[in-house]
């Protein structure tokens, strides 16, 4: 299809351009695009709700055996996990949202195959770094002062975790495989079923098996592996993968540095806002009345990590969506999908915030009875809710970039935005006007809302017809061969 089959020059304002670039009514194609949405972020949320449910068993299962060094030691572990390698291999898998994403809208199967493949790779080569630094980890946290045993536990734990992390690289790609060609169903069902494993796996490595917390870090390896094994068997002999399958060929190699060139902003773009809450945590720890100040913050962050469930999904079948259109030469089709999708993070945003603070005076229970930090949570809820309707358009915006394939704008506006306004700030707000919690919580959310701001008028400005030129242009210039098999 040419670019100027896709966009008719005379489609005028109330009409958009379907699939088979038809002009459609403008309040036809926004029903459209809402039911196609719907229909992958309510799913979605069901598969990251599931995968993140996996390392929270494993943690229960570890306080459960009444070992408070092994506890400590896998909650601390856990964290530095997903600091230096889960988040960094989710992020940098967003690179499928754009290539993997616009390949399927331009109907280039074979590439798609092939980018895919190159993730694969490309991440599992990430993770050896990420393995040497788990493997000394507990000399980092002896360096932060952390208790000996404690640093002994988080090692073992951590080191048990790393066929995780393999397993995890794979997973996130093949994740992006289905999710950029609305394939949902493979992976709700994967998840949920290994989710339902995961329990008695767990059980049984932690209380039976002997090997104590470090049965939870294999637990959580062996469940990863299944649900890749489950996606593996699902695409080699389901006929809806035919035409994407991946082959480990010379082709899909050669697109490693195309790969990267993604992949690298959007890690960083994903990671900057991550580990700005990880510091939040951190920077409580240094407050007057440490206790109450981490516990009322730890519950807020608690909160906000389970609600952002919902908008990671929308901004995930924002980007398929819209990285689906501009692949296809539509661009006025991903305008709508922009529309629509910030429409959808503005309701669920006031929805859930309204929510939150109609229940503020009982937040609090579901986490502690510890009546002071109810009260102090209770106090919070409003800074909350304002966090809960920032989030919900971050989701929106941030899959929106990754769909159209400027990350590397997203990586500076989230470092700007949070770590040269609303670091610093927080700091001040915390500490030297002495608002302690909440100005942290205040600083960081003016950067967020800072960031909000940045990437509305980034997506307020761009040219979709330049966006769909330049994917054409880059799927184009150097035709795939025919596989030269390696594997």
């Amino acid at each position: 299809m040419s670019m100027e089959e896709a966009v008719p020059l005379l489609t005028t304002k109330s009409e958009e351009e379907n699939n088979h670039g038809v002009a459609v009514p403008l309040e036809s194609a926004f029903f459209l695009q809402l039911k196609r949405l719907g229909s992958l972020a309510a799913p979605l949320v069901a598969v990251t709700v599931s995968q993140y449910l996996l390392q929270v068993v494993s943690l229960m299962m570890v306080g459960h055996l009444g070992i408070l060094v092994s506890f400590s030691g896998v909650a601390i572990a856990s964290s530095f996990a997903e600091v230096t390698g889960f988040s960094v291999l989710l992020g940098m898998a967003g690179a499928l949202e754009t290539l993997c994403g616009q390949t399927y809208g331009a109907e280039e199967y074979r590439k798609f195959g092939n980018y895919t493949c190159c993730a694969i790779v490309t991440l599992i080569l990430v993770c050896l770094p990420i393995s040497l630094l788990w493997i000394f980890m507990h000399k980092i946290l002896l360096l932060f002062g952390q208790d000996p045993e404690i640093c002994r536990a988080a090692r073992e734990y951590c080191i048990c975790l790393i066929p995780a992390l393999y397993g995890y690289a794979v997973l996130q790609s093949l994740i992006r495989y289905f999710q950029t060609q609305s394939m949902i169903f493979p992976m709700v069902f994967s998840s949920i079923a290994v989710l339902f494993l995961h329990v008695p796996i767990c059980w049984g490595l932690v209380f039976k098996s002997g090997l104590g917390h470090v049965g939870a870090a294999f637990a959580i390896a062996i469940s990863y592996w299944l649900n890749v094994i489950g996606l593996g068997i699902y695409m080699k002999y389901s006929s809806s993968c035919e035409k994407t399958k991946i082959v480990f060929s010379s082709n899909a190699l050669s697109s490693i540095k195309e790969f990267l060139h993604f992949a690298f902003p959007s890690g960083l773009m994903f990671c900057f806002e991550w580990w700005s809450f990880e510091l939040l945590t951190l920077l409580s720890g240094l407050l007057p009345n440490p206790q109450l100040e981490t516990s009322a913050l730890s519950v807020c962050l608690n909160m906000t990590t389970l609600h952002y469930f919902i908008p990671y999904a929308v901004g995930a079948s924002a980007s398929t969506r819209v990285s689906n259109e501009i692949g296809a030469g539509n661009p006025k089709a991903a305008q709508g999908v922009v529309r629509v999708v910030v429409i959808i993070g503005i309701v669920e945003a006031v929805i859930v915030s309204t929510f939150f603070y109609c229940c503020r005076n009982i937040l609090g229970y579901v986490y502690t009875n510890d009546k002071e930090v109810v009260d102090y949570v209770t106090d919070m809820v409003p800074l909350l809710c304002v966090t809960v309707n920032a989030d919900s358009i971050i989701g929106a915006l941030s899959g929106i970039a990754r769909g159209g394939g400027f990350q590397h704008i997203g990586a500076y506006v989230n470092l700007g935005a949070y770590y040269l306004a609303g670091a610093p700030l927080a700091f001040i707000l915390g500490f030297v006007l002495q608002l302690r919690a909440k100005g942290l919580w205040m600083g960081s959310l003016t950067g967020s809302i800072l960031q909000i701001l940045i990437l509305a008028v980034v997506t307020a400005l761009t040219d979709w017809q330049k966006e769909a030129t330049k994917a054409r242009e880059r799927l184009t210039e150097k035709s795939v061969k025919p596989h030269n098999v390696l594997v």
